[in-house]
């Protein structure tokens, strides 16, 4: 599986959004530190979900990387998140 719907699995699992955009944005950074031959080192992660609500955006980045867990971070150099109600 690829590491794009390993992303994309566990943030369905764990948000139930109603939107859910994973882009691999990994050559756009070529040339740069992280980068892998390949991809799947960078990625921009939009999420819409009402499990957000009421939650600040600190509260909000660390439970979506709670939901993609520790072994997955350890394997992305950059992750943008864009997240919402």
């Amino acid at each position: 599986m690829s590491v794009t719907q390993e992303i994309a699995d566990r943030l369905e699992a764990a948000f139930a959004p109603t939107e859910l955009n994973v882009v691999d944005d990994s050559e756009s950074h070529r040339g740069h530190a992280g980068f892998q031959e390949g991809g799947e080192s960078h990625f921009n992660v939009k999420i819409r979900s009402a499990k957000f609500k009421g939650m600040n955006r600190i509260a909000r980045h660390r439970a979506v990387h709670q939901a993609l867990g520790a072994e997955l971070i350890g394997r992305i150099h950059a992750l943008a998140l864009d997240l919402d109600v």
